[in-house]
């Protein structure tokens, strides 16, 4: 049984992309993830999200998510939706884990990890700014009907518009 479990480990997907924001601190936008049950507010292409389990931001808790741009696998376009199992929260590295315990859209064994890396540096005119990288990582079960990059692919669009509206909540 073991060797099983480990080849099935082999043949999972992974995929990582970032968004590099320079208006925004990482101490200002990880409240934001750590926001758990209100995803939706900054994911342009999430309907809904909502606390179902548990105290928001804490390990455990579970949030119902609908309405994302990534297709059901049920016919007729039924919207899609997942229940997210908030893992881990690492506060000194600004990092949560959160998986798929349920979904209608064919992701099994996920387990999705954001971390926002502080990044100080400085822009053309030499002003100095307190930026950040969020990083989004994932892996899964190779999903029916999907090839890993176009994937991938899809989660840097989510991302960097995910990045942008959080930016623009601090650019003023």
């Amino acid at each position: 049984m073991e060797a099983e479990a480990d080849a099935e480990a082999n043949d999972k997907w992974e995929g990582k992309v970032s968004a590099r924001l320079t208006k925004a601190s990482a101490g200002q936008i990880w409240p934001l993830f750590k926001d758990f049950f209100n995803f939706h507010k900054w994911f342009p292409s999430l309907a809904t999200s909502y606390g179902v389990h548990g105290t928001n931001g804490e390990p455990g808790c579970i949030r119902f998510c609908s309405g994302f741009s990534i297709p059901s696998n049920e016919g007729d376009k039924p919207v899609s939706w997942s229940k997210e199992r908030l893992v881990a929260v690492d506060e000194t590295e600004h990092r949560l884990c959160y998986e798929i315990v349920d979904s209608n859209i064919g992701f099994n064994s996920y387990m999705s990890t954001f971390e926002i890396l502080p990044v100080d540096g400085q822009d053309y005119h030499h002003h100095h700014h307190h930026g950040c990288v969020i990083e989004w990582s994932f892996t899964v079960a190779p999903v029916d009907g999907w090839v890993l990059d176009d994937l991938v692919g899809k989660y840097q669009v989510g991302l960097q518009s995910l990045a942008q509206r959080m930016e623009d909540a601090f650019a003023n």
